[in-house]
């Protein structure tokens, strides 16, 4: 067997464990229905309701900080219908407003729209996580991409919620936050 034959058998072998690996293991490999036993259950109409702050960072894609930012949020439900603002400040002096419109269901799964997805976000709730999927489009002067975005809010004991987020272009996770939700109480 040839020296070329050798190694892109050996590429191939690389890849199929590297993507195996991503596929059963880490981030990506979380399904809501590991968290549907054990822990706080999580309700998005109780909470993300009323009042909330967020405080977290953003990683670039080489898992540095590149931004940090605190978001003071809104929400307010009618029924099943929700309605989420959040005013962020970013440690550039940056200041961003994104509002998100939502749809509870009954069988445990809601809908996400924001004027920067593009189409319909599809969330599941279970047990004490949520996981959310969308496409979101970033302003022109971040460069207009569009990522695909997996959320993660974790509910603890305390009633604060942890939020991890990748988004991902073509695949390639390009961008992590990670961030606290907490009830500000009145």
């Amino acid at each position: 067997m040839s020296d070329l034959m050798m190694f892109l058998m050996g590429a191939v072998a690389v890849l199929l464990s590297v993507t195996l690996m991503l596929r059963f293991v880490g981030f990506k490999a979380q399904k809501p229905q590991d968290y549907a036993n054990g822990g706080p259950e999580f309700d998005i109409r109780t909470h993300l309701n009323g009042p909330l702050i967020m405080e977290g960072v953003l990683y670039g894609p080489m898992g540095r900080v590149t931004s940090r930012f605190v978001a003071e949020a809104h929400g307010s439900w009618e029924g099943n219908k929700g309605y989420l603002v959040e005013n962020f400040q970013f440690d550039s002096g940056t200041k961003q407003k994104r509002e998100w419109f939502l749809t509870s269901k009954n069988d445990g799964t809601f809908e996400a729209e924001a004027p920067d997805v593009v189409g319909v976000g599809q969330g599941t709730q279970m047990g004490s996580a949520i996981e959310l999927k969308y496409r979101i489009k970033l302003a022109d002067a971040a460069g207009g991409h569009e990522l695909d975005t997996t959320d993660w809010m974790y509910m603890l004991d305390n009633g604060t919620i942890v939020n991890r987020s990748q988004m991902r272009k073509f695949g390639i996770k390009v961008a992590e936050l990670v961030a606290t939700v907490r009830r500000v109480d009145a």
